[in-house]
Parts: structure tokens; sequence; C-alpha cells
């Protein structure tokens, strides 16, 4: 298909006009005269608007100023969202210290009791020793008694109760599970004591509650009871063979390790062997067949003359001689009564469970 005359001619003109603005060719006449003159002038133009050194190095700077400022811009927003973050989560450590505050009083079936049974398991969780362990598993189990107590008298639903039982057996088993693992490692007659005293009182005070609590309760409250008794039976079980080689079976239930069975053969290096009694101080009296003191004969009445060969001649005057008495026997000083033992100083333990007396041995 051909090109159209017209746009040929217009295509030709238009390439001869930027020959002669490029100066690549030569106008002949007055070709382009016009045109040329206009863009000679525009050239001028803008060759008196150019601006100088000193300018140029003015808007230089403020374009690579400009361009410095918007990198810099996402680095601003980031540290702004990083300051969004940290201040979005003091305000949530700090509401969540407020509400774990205010849940400090909750009950088992408030909306606050989750709350505060999460900040005992962070307690737990912030506690190493095995032995500490136990102690605040077995406060936060007396701590359930005390909340079914105030259940009691506020007429809660049956949920309420089976919650707070249902806490309570948790910590009880956790906690007696550890405690029995550090007696039968380490010994310790003296926490199996305290332990089965602990387990009685919490018994006694859930046997109050049980009269006020629903009747649909109260079957819970009765097997969580048993559980305190099986605490007490092991604990005395425990205890008796922690003098034996063989303490447990190796076997563990929902209480801990099982005592083990039969015939105890005595561990002579366990620590709660018994003490052979210190041997009596020698008593006070003379022992029998030892000989009595006996009197020192008395001194002669003359001391240094010889006795008289010859009858002794009667005096001579009226008045008879005087008369020497007879010094009696000289009694000896009493004997030294030996000194009694003193008695060895009071030893006062602290209670190893919260809400004990304390032992006194002495």
């Amino acid at each position: 298909m051909g090109v159209p005359g017209w746009f040929a001619r217009e295509r030709a003109d238009g390439d001869r006009f930027a020959d002669l603005v490029d100066g690549t060719a030569s106008p002949e006449d007055d070709e382009f005269a016009h045109e040329l003159a206009l863009v000679g002038g525009l050239r001028e133009l803008g060759a008196g608007g150019a601006p100088d050194a000193e300018t140029r190095q003015r808007i230089r700077d403020e374009i690579a100023g400009r361009l410095a400022e918007a990198e810099a811009t996402p680095k601003r927003r980031g540290h702004t969202v990083a300051n969004l973050a940290a201040a979005a989560v003091a305000l949530v450590l700090a509401l969540g210290g407020i509400t774990l505050l205010l849940s400090k009083d909750a009950l088992p079936g408030d909306p606050l009791y989750g709350i505060k049974r999460a900040g005992e398991s962070a307690a737990l969780g912030l506690t190493f020793d095995e032995q500490d362990k136990a102690k605040k598993h077995l406060e936060f189990a007396a701590n359930r008694v005390g909340e079914l107590a105030e259940l009691t008298r506020q007429d809660a639903p049956t949920d309420a109760y089976f919650t707070g039982l249902t806490d309570f057996e948790t910590d009880l088993r956790a906690g007696v599970s550890r405690l029995t693992a550090i007696v039968t490692d380490q010994g310790g007659q003296t926490r199996l004591t305290e332990l089965r005293s602990w387990a009685r009182q919490q018994s006694d005070r859930l046997g109050v509650q049980v009269g006020q609590a629903p009747a649909e309760a109260r079957d819970k409250f009765a097997a969580t009871r048993s559980l305190l008794d099986k605490v007490q039976a092991r604990t005395t079980d425990l205890g008796s063979r922690l003098v034996c080689y063989t303490i447990t079976t190796g076997s563990s239930d929902e209480l801990g390790a099982v005592p083990a069975a039969g015939d105890c053969v005595r561990d002579p290096d366990s620590p709660d062997a018994a003490v052979p009694p210190v041997s009596s101080p020698p008593p006070s009296s003379a022992p029998t067949g030892s000989p009595s003191p006996t009197s020192v004969p008395p001194p002669s009445s003359v001391v240094g003359t010889a006795a008289p060969t010859g009858p002794i001649a009667p005096p001579t005057g009226g008045t008879p001689p005087p008369v020497v008495p007879t010094p009696g026997p000289t009694n000896l000083p009493p004997l030294p009564t030996p000194t009694a033992t003193p008695k060895p100083p009071l030893i006062s333990i602290p209670p190893l469970i919260p809400g004990l007396p304390p032992i006194i041995i002495g």
C-alpha cells in the first residue's frame, strides 16, 4: 500500500527543518527563515536565564538534602513503630499487673480466678528449688481450702466448688510428690511428720465445710478428704522405711514414690537411723563395795614423852592434878559430789510447711 503524497512531503520538510536546526544543513534563500529565527531567539533567551555556578551548587545541595531526607524517612517510621510497640507492651504489662492485683481475692468461678491461677503458675515457674516448689504447691492448696470456706458463706454455685476442689487436689498431688521424692532421697522424718499434720488439718477444715456445701458437691468433698487420708497413710509408711536399705518399690503413683513392703533391713548410714543413747553420768554416791572412810586414830595425848615405869606417886597437895581432855575423832571433809552433765540446748526448727508450729528438740 503506497504512502500518501502529502505525508511524504511533510516528513521530508520535517527532516529538512531538523537538519537546519542542528546545523547539519544550510538554508536555501528564505527557507524556514521565520522558524529558524524563532529557534535562535529561544536559544538566546535560555542562555540568558541560565543560573551561575553558585546557584547551581545551591540547587544541587538542596536536591541532595531532599534525597537524604527521603531515604531517612522509612527509618524514622521504623523507630516510630518500635516506640509504639514498646508502649503497647508496657500498657499490656501495666494492665496485667493491675489485673493480677485485682485477682488476688478472686474465688473459684469468678472471671478473674483464671488470672489468679496463671499468676500462681508463673510463681512456680520462677521457683527453682524443689523443696520450695513443694511448699508453694501446698500453700496454694491451703489457699483453695480457704476459698472454699468463702464459697460456703456466699452460697456459690456447685460448679465453683468442683473447680476449687479439683485445683486443691492438683496442687496437693504435686506438692506431696515433690516432697516425698526429696525425703526418700535425702531423708527427713520431720518433713513427713509436718506433712501428715498438715494433711490432717486440711481434712478437718474440709469436714467443717461439707455440711454447708451443696448436696451435689458433697461426694467431691468426700473424695478429696479420702485423698488426704491417703497422704497421711503414705507419710506414715514412708517414715517407717526411711531407716531401711529399701525405702520404695521404685514405682510411683499420684502421690509420688510408693513405699516398699516386707522386712526392713536397717541401714546404719541412713540420716534417719536411730542415734545410740548417751551413757548416763556416774551416780553421786560411792559405788557399792568401795571402802567407807574411817576415822583417823586420835593422836596420843602426850607427844614425845616416855610412858611411866613405876607406880605413880600420889599428889602431894590437896588439889588433884588437872585432867587433860582426850581429843575426839577428827571428822574428814565430805567427798565432792560429781557435777551433773549439763542439758543440751534447745533446738528450734522452723516449720517446713506454712501454718504449722515450729519443732523444738531438747
